[in-house]
Parts: C-alpha cells; sequence; structure tokens
C-alpha cells in the first residue's frame, strides 16, 4: 500500500514519489516475466545486481559476439599446419609428366609446382620435381630460372644426374662456362662415359676462346686509353709491342720508337 502524504511508510509500503516526479524504469528480468518473487522479479534501474539485465540489447549481443570469437581463435590455435600428401604429389607429377608429353610446357610446369605444394620439405621426391620443372623452363627458355630449379635438387640428392645436366645446359645458355665446365666435371666423375668426356674437353675449349676474346678486349681498351696518354708525348701504343710466352701465356711488352 502506499502511505497518505505526510505520514510514516508502513514496514514494506513504498512511498509515493513527490508529485511531478518520473516513476524509475523497470527492466524485465533475463526469464521476461514481469511476477513478483523469484529470480523473475523486475530490477528497478539502479538496484544492486542488475547492471547486466539494464545494458540495451545490441551491447549484449556484441559482447556475447567477442567472447564466441575469442573462444574460436582459442579452438582455431595450432591450426594452419600445412598438410602434406605424397600421394597427392605423386599424382601432379603424373599429370605434369603427361602434360610435358604433350609439349604443354606450362601446364606441366603448374603439376609439377603442385607436386612440390603437396611434399613434405624432407621428400627425396622434391628433388624429382624440382628438376622436372627445371626442364619446362629450359623448354621456355627461361635459363636462369631453370639453374635455380636444378640447384634446390641437387640440395636434395648432390649427385643427380638429369639435375646436373640440366643445369649445365641452363649455364652454358647463360655463357656461364666455369660453371657449366664444373658441372661437366662431375658428370664425367659419375658417369664415366666417353660423352660426358667429350662434354667436358668441349666446354674447356669454349672456356679457352671466352677468356682469349676477354682478353682481346681488355687489351683494346688498355690501347685506347694509352694512346690518349701518349699522344701528349708524341707517341703511340703501336711503338710497344707485346708477345704472348706460350709457356705461361703472360705477355712480354717492348718498345720500338720507329713503329
Amino acid at each position: 500500500s502506499i502511505a497518505a502524504p505526510g505520514s510514516i511508510p508502513a514496514p514494506g509500503a513504498i512511498a509515493a514519489p513527490p508529485a511531478g516526479a518520473a516513476l524509475p524504469a523497470i527492466a524485465p528480468s533475463r526469464g521476461g516475466g514481469t511476477s513478483s518473487g523469484g529470480s523473475d522479479t523486475p530490477q528497478v534501474n539502479g538496484g544492486a545486481g542488475v547492471r547486466e539485465n539494464l545494458r540495451p540489447p545490441d551491447i549484449r549481443a556484441d559482447l556475447e559476439a567477442d567472447e564466441d570469437d575469442d573462444e574460436g581463435e582459442d579452438e582455431g590455435e595450432g591450426e594452419g599446419e600445412p598438410a602434406f600428401d605424397l600421394l597427392k604429389a605423386q599424382d601432379a607429377k603424373a599429370l605434369g609428366n603427361a602434360r610435358f608429353a604433350a609439349g604443354e610446357w606450362q601446364l606441366a610446369l603448374d603439376a609439377y609446382t603442385e607436386a612440390l605444394m603437396w611434399a613434405p620439405s624432407d621428400a627425396e621426391e622434391r628433388a624429382v620435381y624440382f628438376c622436372n620443372r627445371a626442364a619446362c623452363f629450359l623448354k621456355m627458355e627461361q635459363w636462369e630460372t631453370a639453374e635455380g630449379d636444378c640447384t634446390a635438387a641437387l640440395e636434395v640428392q648432390p649427385r643427380y644426374v638429369k639435375a646436373l645436366s640440366r643445369r649445365l645446359q641452363a649455364c652454358e645458355a647463360q655463357e656461364k662456362l666455369s660453371n657449366a665446365l664444373a658441372d661437366a666435371k662431375m658428370l664425367a666423375e659419375i658417369e664415366q662415359s666417353a660423352q660426358a668426356r667429350a662434354t667436358v674437353t668441349r666446354l674447356e675449349k669454349k672456356e679457352a676462346e671466352k677468356l682469349e676474346r676477354e682478353k682481346e678486349e681488355m687489351m683494346g681498351k688498355l690501347k685506347d686509353l694509352g694512346n690518349m696518354f701518349l699522344g701528349n708525348f708524341g707517341m703511340s701504343m703501336n711503338n710497344f709491342k707485346a708477345v704472348q710466352d706460350e709457356g705461361t701465356g703472360s705477355y712480354n711488352i717492348s718498345y720500338d720508337p720507329n713503329a
């Protein structure tokens, strides 16, 4: 009951608010009911123990969603590790072989790349996949990339003949003759064949010819530079003769003022 104005409210009674004052808002409990007693009793705004009930519904939903996200992150920890499957890698390699035989270099390359994605990092089969992909790059004349794949294959299998042979080809195409010769010598050591030894001889000759051309180019540049300097003294590089010593390969310089 409500006490009359000016009187003292009886125990348990609710005092009437002053005239014109707004009544406090009533928030429904979690159960949604408005009956008295128990946990469904409506709470007055500002009362103890009602802070969560008084949160706007959208804020409560956001908090619950954040909690769910946090739980999802905890459950997802440790996931994301790459899934390896050597059988799928072998299937991709077989597809690459079929594409290569059909002359479809790019499709074969893609299949070998997929095989590498499926293969565990410590699988010896990776050497074959790298080497096969290098063959595709050679067909496409992408020499440097082919060389890199052959090197990757040789890191797995250091005496892999096909990888050595294909890297030799890639290096020779780039005029990296010293590197190509090193691979040729390794092949000759492994194979012990006449063909491998012939490749070594051919590359040795080719490298020697390249070095001689480089020497001539260097001497030509030095001669031009010398003429610029000696011209101030009425001389030229023609007054100097360079004769190569066949035994040592070095040059002896002599001066001829009448030349």
